[in-house]
């Protein structure tokens, strides 16, 4: 049983929802790779550092150990 062109007008639909979207298409916000990298790595930062802030109110119940268990 073949589906005739039924996937192609399917791709072509979806292509048309998509707005002729590419997959491939590089980011448009305008900034060149090393200001990308900069801003993603002052976000990963400012990420571990509220992170770190939280674990530390909270006691550090979470710090180290595997909770495996142990033989006798």
């Amino acid at each position: 049983m073949s589906r005739g062109n039924q996937r192609d007008r399917d791709r072509e639909r979806a292509q048309a929802r998509a707005g002729g979207k590419s997959k491939n298409q590089p980011k448009s916000d305008g900034l060149t790779p090393e200001q990308r990298r900069e801003r993603d790595a002052k976000a990963l930062q400012e990420k571990t550092a509220r992170k770190a802030a939280q674990q530390a109110a909270a006691g550090g119940n979470n710090a180290g150990g595997g909770g495996g268990k142990t033989k006798k």
